[in-house]
């Protein structure tokens, strides 16, 4: 299931800050591709480094940071589907405070379920999650076109968000609930992502500039 965009807004403005953080979370990707390992380590989360006070900058450095093609190019894809219409609420640079307040919020939340953890974390899925949160609550029945493959089959169908997006964070409760996290071997940070939307649905209104919201279409 990708989520190709809002199909009942069209945006007032171009969404900048949405696609330059785009542009920054590629190039950053591009800078990795060409670092060793230790490098990117530098720059990522270390829960058990920041938990004791170490190295702050990374929980800020880490949501530009992706761990493959596939990693950056999912979450590139998710935010590009629903960040124009948050960022067209907000404005520009409200929106900006708010992705990287909700990635800040995700990071810590995630240390705090694993603060003894040695495995790096990096990625965009937490202040990602975050602006799915304030899609949620700020235009729940607008209609996401997504694309559904089966196999080699696909179909495209529009789903109201907030059936998208509940459906999406049920999975990620369920999976939290199942994995608490693995902390010890990696893997998939579960608890930003339901940090992320949490943070998100609960502030968004707080950001909002009425004067900005993006126009119905089709009704």
């Amino acid at each position: 299931m990708i989520p190709l965009g809002d199909v009942t807004r069209r945006s007032v403005r171009f969404p900048i800050v949405t696609a330059s953080i785009i542009a920054v979370n590629v190039i950053v990707f591009f800078f990795e591709l060409g670092s060793d390992e230790a490098s990117i380590v530098r720059w990522a989360v270390l829960p058990s480094e920041l938990s004791r006070g170490h190295h702050w900058i990374t929980a800020l450095t880490s949501m530009f940071m992706h761990g493959g093609f596939m990693h950056l190019i999912g979450n590139m894809v998710f935010l590009w589907a629903f960040a124009p219409a948050v960022e067209d609420t907000m404005g520009r640079g409200r929106f900006l405070f708010f992705y990287l307040l909700g990635g800040l919020a995700a990071t810590v939340a995630q240390v705090a379920v694993g603060p003894n953890s040695t495995v790096p974390q990096l990625g965009a899925s937490g202040a990602i999650a975050a602006v799915m949160g304030g899609f949620l609550v700020t235009y729940p029945r607008d209609r996401i076109k997504v694309v559904w493959f089966f196999g080699w089959f696909f179909h495209i169908s529009h789903i109201p968000a907030f059936v998208l997006i509940g459906i999406w964070l049920f999975s990620q409760l369920l999976n939290q609930a199942g994995a608490v996290v693995q902390a010890d071997t990696g893997g998939i940070a579960y608890m930003a992502h339901i940090s992320g939307a949490a943070f998100g649905a609960l502030t968004a209104r707080l950001f909002e500039q009425q004067v900005n919201r993006g126009a119905e279409v089709g009704v």
